[in-house]
C-alpha cells in the first residue's frame, strides 16, 4: 500500500507535537508490512530522517515544465515531465507581462525562483495563508506525478494540500484531526481557519482523530456523522541510547515543569498560580516553564508580580534533545491544557520516570491510569497535588514505576497498525 501523506513539520524542524505526531507516526507505519509512505512538506530542509520514508520538500518541486529526479530509499524514480495550469512569474514586471494575455479560466499565477520553485518558509508565519494555497498548488502536481493508494493529510494547514491531491487523482482521502481552532483559540474561532477545517473534514472519506475529546468537538462543532470518524490515540517513541545518561539539577531543590506552547490553550497561568501556592507551603523547590508563545511576556510579569522571580525559571524553546534533559531534572511534571487534544508530552515525562499532573481536559487523560488528574482551572487541587507528589515519597514512587510501565505500552507501531485498519476499510468500502 502506498500511501501519500501531507505534513506542515517534521523533526527536526517542529514547534510542537504536530511534527513529534507525524514522525513517530510514519515510523510506525514504516515498520508494517507491504506500507510505503511518500510525506510532503512545505520546506525540506535536508536534514530530516529520511531512513524509513521517502520525505520531499514542496519547495523543491518546480511548477513549470522542468525534469525532477526523487531519491528514494532503495532506488530512484524516473524523471518527470511536471505539467499544470500554474502560470509561474519571477518578479513583477514579468507578472503582469503574463497578465495581459489570455488563458484559461483555471490558470493560477504563482510567485517563484529562477528554478520555477516556490519559496515556502514552512513556519506559521504571516504570509501562512498564502503558503497554505501554494502548498495545495504544488500537491497538485506532486499527486499528478506519483503513484499511490489513498491520500492523508495532518492537521488544518495541510487539508487544502489534501483535498487538491485528492481531486486530481481520484483516490480516496484520510484527514488527521490534531487540534481543532476551538483548541488553539479557547473558542474565540478564527473564521478562515473554522472554514478550512470543515471543508477538509467534509471532503475526507474518514478522519482520524486523537481522542474522543477531539471526535466530540468534529461531531458538535463542525457536523460531521460520527461513523466518519474513528480514534487513535497518539503515542511515545522509545528513549534512545544516548538519552539516557543522567543530568544532574545543579541545584539542591526539587523542581517542577510545564514543558509546551505559553499560549491560552495550554494554561500556563494556572501553573503560575499553583507555583504560588506552593511555595506559600514549602520553600525548597523551584519551578520552570519551558516554551515559548504569545503569553511569555505576561507569564513572565506575573511571576514577577508575585514575587517569586528567584524560584522560577523560562527557558525558552526546547528542542527535543533538550526536553529530555529537562525531565531528567524534574521531580513533577504538570500540564494543566485548557483544551488538549491529546498531549504527548506526559508521555514523555512519564518514559523520564516522572510523576505526572495532567487536566481532566486533555485526551491522554482517557488512556492514562498512573497520573493525577485535576481540572485545569482548581489551582488548587494542582498545588494540592504538587505539594503531595514533593513531600510524599511513596505515592510519587508508585507512579513513577507504574507509569513508566504504562506507557511502555503506548507505541507508535501499536497506533501505526490503528491507522493501517483504517485504510484498509477505506480502500475495501
Amino acid at each position: 500500500m502506498k500511501v501519500l501523506m501531507f505534513g506542515w513539520e517534521f523533526p527536526p524542524h517542529i514547534s510542537g507535537g504536530l511534527g513529534t505526531a507525524c514522525y513517530g507516526l510514519t515510523r510506525g507505519l514504516a515498520g508494517l508490512k507491504d506500507v510505503e509512505v511518500l510525506f510532503v512538506i512545505p520546506k525540506a530542509f535536508g536534514d530530516e530522517d529520511q531512513s524509513t520514508i521517502r520525505l520531499i520538500g514542496a519547495n523543491k518541486i518546480p511548477v513549470a515544465c522542468k525534469e525532477i529526479v526523487f531519491e528514494g530509499k532503495e532506488k530512484k524514480m524516473d524523471s518527470l515531465e511536471v505539467q499544470s495550469e500554474i502560470i509561474p512569474y519571477v518578479n513583477e514586471e514579468e507578472f503582469w507581462n503574463l497578465k495581459s494575455k489570455r488563458y484559461a479560466a483555471k490558470t493560477q499565477f504563482v510567485k517563484t525562483d529562477e528554478g520555477m520553485k516556490i519559496d515556502f518558509s514552512g513556519t506559521y508565519g504571516p504570509n501562512l495563508m498564502e503558503e497554505i494555497k501554494n502548498y495545495a498548488l504544488v500537491a497538485e502536481i506532486i499527486a499528478k506525478e506519483n503513484n499511490f493508494d489513498l491520500i492523508h493529510a495532518h492537521d488544518w494547514l495541510a487539508y487544502p494540500a489534501g483535498i487538491a491531491a485528492k481531486n486530481i487523482s481520484g483516490k480516496p482521502l484520510v484527514i488527521h484531526v490534531h487540534a481543532t481552532d476551538f483548541d488553539r483559540s479557547g473558542g474565540n474561532v478564527n473564521p478562515t481557519v473554522y472554514a478550512v477545517e470543515r471543508e477538509g473534514m467534509e471532503a475526507a472519506d474518514k478522519i482520524i482523530s486523537v481522542s474522543n475529546f477531539t471526535r466530540k468537538a468534529i461531531i458538535e462543532k463542525y457536523g460531521i456523522p460520527p461513523q466518519k470518524i474513528t480514534t487513535v490515540y497518539n503515542a511515545v517513541e522509545p528513549v534512545s541510547a544516548d538519552q539516557k545518561p543522567l543530568f544532574k539539577k545543579g541545584v539542591n531543590e526539587k523542581v517542577v515543569t510545564f514543558l509546551g506552547r505559553i499560549t491560552m490553550q495550554k494554561g500556563p497561568e494556572y501553573f503560575i498560580e499553583s507555583a504560588y501556592l506552593v511555595l506559600k507551603k514549602m520553600d525548597n523547590v523551584r519551578f520552570v516553564m519551558a516554551g515559548s508563545g504569545d503569553k511569555m511576556n505576561e507569564m513572565v510579569s506575573r511571576v514577577a508580580q508575585l514575587g517569586m522571580a528567584e524560584k522560577f525559571h523560562f527557558t525558552g524553546f526546547l528542542k527535543s534533545g533538550d526536553v529530555y534533559h529537562m525531565l531528567q531534572m524534574t521531580d513533577v511534571f504538570v500540564m494543566p491544557s485548557v483544551s488538549e487534544p491529546f498531549g504527548i508530552v506526559p508521555l514523555e515525562a512519564m518514559q523520564a520516570d516522572v510523576p505526572v499532573i495532567i487536566s481532566n481536559q486533555s485526551g491522554v487523560s482517557e488512556i492514562l491510569n498512573h497520573a493525577i488528574k485535576i481540572d485545569f482551572w482548581d489551582t488548587y487541587a494542582m498545588a494540592d497535588s504538587i505539594f503531595g507528589l514533593l513531600n510524599y515519597p511513596a505515592l510519587a514512587g508508585f507512579l513513577k514505576k507504574s507509569g513508566k510501565k504504562e506507557v511502555g505500552g503506548l507505541t507508535w507501531h501499536h497506533s501505526a497498525k490503528q491507522v493501517l485498519e483504517v485504510y484498509q476499510n477505506l480502500l475495501n468500502m
